[in-house]
């Protein structure tokens, strides 16, 4: 690998790395949710998702004033905005309790949480093994694993709003912690995204 390959792949693990981070803290918020300190939790949140960001615009600069790319910067560019969107979408989380004005916390949020931290720890070992893929062998097995995780998700959603159906009987509180499960839903899909993003590349440059 030519010497200014590697902070491609570097930027990327940087970027996985604020994803698990943004995660783990997701669920520090909600196993101790005080709705008192939510502005306070969203500003935590948002300092994770700013040097996410940053690792985004780190990379349109350096994509921008290449001349050779290890892979097609268009692959470079997709795979670092997917990425991106991961850590948006965790802190997205976040907002819909402070916009739902949420007072405590259903137990199938945290569960859900932690699958998502479960996730983005997959998304860095993947990210390890990124500038290996021709000989890796493992990121094979690390793809499906994280399509297994997003599937765990899809169930634990249908799940989740099931029983919203059976045991909340007020309205308004339902519509609330759907938009907060649809959003975390969303969380799995970005996971799964930067992963087949990944296969994507793989199959384009074996």
């Amino acid at each position: 690998m030519a010497k200014g390959d590697k902070f491609y792949f570097d930027n990327f693990a940087a970027g996985t790395a604020l994803s698990k981070k943004a995660a783990e803290f997701l669920v520090a918020c909600l196993e101790g949710y005080d709705p008192k300190s939510i502005e306070k939790m969203m500003a935590s949140m948002h300092e994770i998702e700013h040097q996410a960001d940053m690792k985004k615009h780190e990379m349109n600069a350096t994509l921008a004033k290449a001349f050779v790319t290890p892979i097609d910067r268009e692959d470079l560019d997709m795979l670092s905005h997917k990425l991106d969107d991961v850590t948006d979408m965790i802190e997205e989380v976040l907002q819909k309790f402070y916009t739902n004005n949420i007072q405590t916390v259903e137990p199938g949020a945290i569960e859900f949480a932690k699958k998502i931290v479960k996730a983005c720890d997959m998304l860095c070992q993947l990210m390890a093994e990124f500038e290996n893929f021709k000989r890796s062998k493992t990121i094979q097995g690390l793809i499906i694993s994280l399509n297994d995780v997003e599937e765990e998700c899809d169930k634990l959603y249908l799940k989740s709003l099931r029983d919203l159906s059976v045991h909340c009987r007020d309205a308004l509180l339902t519509l609330a912690w759907r938009d907060i499960y649809e959003q975390l839903e969303a969380c799995a899909d970005a996971c799964e995204h930067v992963s087949e993003c990944v296969g994507t590349v793989i199959m384009k440059n074996t």
